[in-house]
């Protein structure tokens, strides 16, 4: 199967990387050391950051409040056929 990048050049099939004497390997050929190096720093620095995150709401319901607002009081404008082009555009169409 060939495989082609958005710029239409075909990608190279990676070179195989030599193997570190004495170093474990994980299913994914990453050194087993940098997957216990990863858990740690995942732990510790973006923990936190995730449980933020998850606490938020899904949709701040107040700022979908003050758009909605702002449409109907015609302050910000709304073009249809500008949206549909940039979804065709960011899903693929016309490729």
């Amino acid at each position: 199967m060939k495989i082609v990048a958005n710029n239409g050049h075909a990608v190279d099939k990676p070179t195989a990387r030599s193997e570190q004497p004495g170093v474990a390997k994980t299913g994914g050929g990453a050194p087993a050391v940098l997957g216990t190096v990863n858990a740690e720093l995942e732990s510790r620095v973006l923990g936190p950051a995730q449980e933020a995150l998850a606490a938020l709401p899904e949709i701040d319901q107040a700022k979908v409040d003050a758009l909605r607002e702002a449409l109907a009081r015609g302050e910000i404008g709304f073009d249809a056929d500008r949206l549909a082009r940039l979804i065709q555009r960011y899903h693929g169409a016309g490729r």
